[in-house]
């Protein structure tokens, strides 16, 4: 008997809930420390695909073609968590199955997300904080300095609603992924699953909460470089607004807020709805219409 190599999407739903029940049941130390690899690989996807394409951002007629060879890399950070093992943020918002489904209780949800989150947060920092001590920023006569710092500026210029839509479409992309990738029974068709959409997402210019810690970080840091931050082109104002500050309140509050919609309703709540309480519904209707005919054979 031949044995599919997929899930189906009912099926997937089902593994997604059973998924979300042992990320919960992790102690929280591994969920840190699993969040902190999860930022790295994240982090690593994020300056990987800055060194392919910075010289393609750097001009106007170019800059789709560099976001198309950024998202063609990026992918890789999302195949490491996902493969090699970690915990992110943004893919862990697919636990509210498990809570829609009453498997899995709101607050353990809710601390699963805070301790990734600050794992994800330590792994990333830490990344963008060897890439400037590394020196790679010099890249090209410190241009992938000024790219970086130049990327961030943008983040953090973003309006709250811009910051919020972006996010919320962003992760609705990258949950895709991971349901995909949870419905692919093997690591090329898991590969293949998280590719595209990450693809998609990078290309589209979509912001994601946990690269952004690896983004905006690397940017407040490489701006204390003078040729970086000349190579940036940007404004004393500008190169001011680009801080700690501005990265959490402009940026990741928004688009945290837009990753965690993006992913609850948009997959893990759309697909729950569709196989799991719509099915429930039908079993209960069928077993009353049973019952009845018991009670009455001569209907």
């Amino acid at each position: 008997m031949e044995t599919k190599g997929f899930l189906t999407p009912a099926e997937i739903t089902e593994s997604t809930i059973q998924t979300g029940m042992k990320k919960v049941a992790l102690p929280i130390p591994k969920q840190i420390l699993l969040g902190i690899l999860a930022g790295v690989f994240i982090a690593f996807a994020a300056e990987g695909s800055n060194m392919a394409a910075f010289n393609l951002f750097a001009k106007p007629e170019t800059y789709g073609l560099g976001k198309t060879l950024a998202g063609a890399i990026f992918g890789t950070g999302l195949m490491l968590v996902i493969l090699a093992g970690g915990e992110l943020f943004t893919g862990n918002t697919l636990i509210s199955a498990g809570v829609f489904d009453g498997k899995i209780k709101i607050m353990e949800m809710l601390k699963n997300w805070f301790f990734v989150y600050i794992g994800n947060f330590i792994g990333s920092v830490f990344i963008a904080y060897l890439m400037v001590q590394s020196g790679l920023f010099s890249s090209s006569a410190g241009l992938l300095g000024g790219i970086t710092i130049k990327i961030a500026s943008y983040k953090v210029g973003l309006s709250f609603t811009s910051a919020f839509y972006l996010g919320l479409m962003c992760n609705w992309l990258v949950c895709l992924a991971v349901w995909m990738a949870y419905g692919a029974k093997d690591m090329l068709g898991k590969m293949f699953a998280i590719f595209f959409p990450i693809w998609l997402f990078v290309t589209s210019g979509f912001e994601h909460s946990v690269a952004n810690m690896y983004y905006i970080p690397a940017g407040i840091l490489a701006k204390s470089n003078p040729s970086w931050a000349a190579a940036s082109h940007l404004n004393p104002q500008a190169l001011a607004g680009l801080n700690w500050e501005t990265f959490v309140i402009n940026n990741l509050v928004p688009v945290t807020l837009g990753n965690i919609v993006g992913g609850c309703v948009f997959v893990a709540g759309i697909y729950w709805f569709i196989y799991r309480k719509s099915a429930a519904e039908k079993a209960s209707l069928s077993s009353l219409t049973s019952h009845e005919l018991e009670m009455n054979p001569g209907k």
